[in-house]
Formats: C-alpha cells, structure tokens, sequence
C-alpha cells in the first residue's frame, strides 16, 4: 500500500478534490487489506502503545457489566455495548499518532503520543470528542424510547435478559438494530477520515468532516464494507469478557489510519 501525502493516485480522475486535500475515488478491497497488514504491523512494532489505549476500552465495558448487572439492568447491557462502536474511533487518536511517528520515522515518546490527545493545540480534535460524546448520549436515547415502547408489551422485567426471547424483545432488537446502524453509519461517516486527519494536519474540524464525507461519497461500496468489517470485528472482540479489544482495537486503530493515508492527498508544500 502506498502511503504519504501524494497518494490516492497520480491521475486526477481518481481524486476528488476537497481543499485543502484531494479524495481518491479508486480505493479497492485490496486497499483494505494492505491498511490490515500495516496495522498489524504497527501494532507488533509497538504493542504496548495499542495495549495502553485499548486498556481503557476493556475497562470501561467491565465497568459497563458490573454497573448495569449490579443494578438490576442487564436489559441495558446490549445497546450500550452497540455504542461502544461510537467511541472506539476517538479513542484510536493516540494509535493513529503512533503510526504517524512509525511511518515519520519519529521517536516513540509517551508524552508526544499522549499529547495528540490534545491536537495540534487549536482545540479542534476536543470539539470533535464532544461531537462523538454528544453522538453517543444521542443513541443510548434513542435506544432508551425504542427499549420503552417494545418493553411494556414484553411482559418481563428489564432486570432480566429473558425479554429477548419474547415477541416484543426480538422486535425490540430489529427495530433497534435498524435505528443504531444508521446512528453508526452516521458518525462513522463523519470520523472514519476526520480523526486521523486532525491528528495528522492542522485543519479545523468542519473541514475534516467535509472531507471525511467525501471520501465516503467517493469510496461508498469500499468504505461500507470497512465499516461493516469494523463492527463485526469489535462486536466478536467484546464476547470474551470484552478481551479481544486489547488486539482488535489497537490493530483497527492502527489501519484506519494507513487508510487515511491511501484516501488523502495534500498539494505538495
């Protein structure tokens, strides 16, 4: 896979351009594969970076279980773990800039990996993590309405996860599934490329977006199935006790940000 700025093509009908960059129109699932190979490749090259962020996932759904069975809320388990895949791509900023240092030929400092979680200093990758916060609380709403109306008629308690054997709760479970996928495919949408972009250049987040959509107005078949990919790969991670994000995460992490590299181009300086 070719990365750096310049790439996407050396034919201008293979690019989209978006000031302050250019889009390619041309990715492949060969493309895919090749930002598979290069994360994993980043993420045996500096393991402990992938492991650190991922941590903080595994954590947080431990946390997520224990509170919600604790509770008496094990209804609840289901749709925010269906969110979980809201937040990974944020949490993926400190990998994207790890593998900016690796392909950089950059040291790998703590406190320069650390500090990408901050940006370029313009405040716009923390409005960006509002965004995706204010994009999660939006789901777990919509998930709270939608669990409200199919509930009432299931005839069993939300402590339970019985109500997914009843009429209502499949229901339950199709019509959520349907609302939380175009949530999904929403915001990622918006971040797949807008993330790593930030930590790469020094944009505001609004351009980031727009080029982000772009690249997925331009790649949909491709990029759709890298989302699709995304999901099921976390979703089947979180089932041993949300372990499998330790490697997951960290190698999706570290992908997406060599798919940016294929899908970006910048003018040269």
């Amino acid at each position: 896979m070719t990365t750096g700025a310049g790439t996407g093509g050396s034919d201008t009908g293979a690019q989209a351009p978006i000031a302050p960059a250019s889009v390619a129109r041309d990715l492949t699932i060969k493309d895919l594969g090749a930002a598979l190979s290069a994360g994993w490749a980043d993420f045996r090259a500096q393991p402990l970076f992938g492991l650190f962020f991922a941590s903080f996932f595994v954590a947080a759904g431990w946390f997520l279980y224990y509170a919600l069975f604790s509770h008496g809320e094990a209804v609840w388990l289901i749709p925010a773990a269906a969110g979980f895949p809201l937040l990974a791509p944020f949490v993926a900023v400190g990998l994207y800039e790890v593998s900016r240092r690796r392909e950089a030929g950059l040291p790998m400092k703590w406190r320069a990996i650390l500090g990408a979680l901050r940006g370029h200093g313009d405040d716009q990758l923390l409005m960006m993590g509002g965004y995706v916060f204010v994009g999660f609380t939006f789901w777990i709403i919509l998930a709270h309405g939608v669990f409200a109306i199919f509930m009432a008629e299931s005839g069993v308690g939300h402590e339970s996860l019985e109500v997914f054997q009843t009429f209502a709760g499949v229901m339950m479970l199709l019509v959520g599934g349907a609302v939380g996928a175009v949530v999904a495919l929403t915001f990622y949408a918006v971040t797949v490329i807008s993330l790593p972009m930030l930590v790469d250049r020094e944009v505001d987040f609004l351009t980031a977006i727009i080029v982000s959509l772009a690249t997925v107005r331009s790649n949909p078949r491709i990029l759709l199935i890298w989302a699709g990919f995304i999901a099921a790969l976390l979703f089947a991670a979180m089932i041993p006790a949300f372990l499998g994000l330790l490697v997951v995460l960290p190698v999706l992490g570290h992908a997406t940000w060599h798919l940016y590299r294929r899908s970006v181009s910048y003018p040269a300086r």
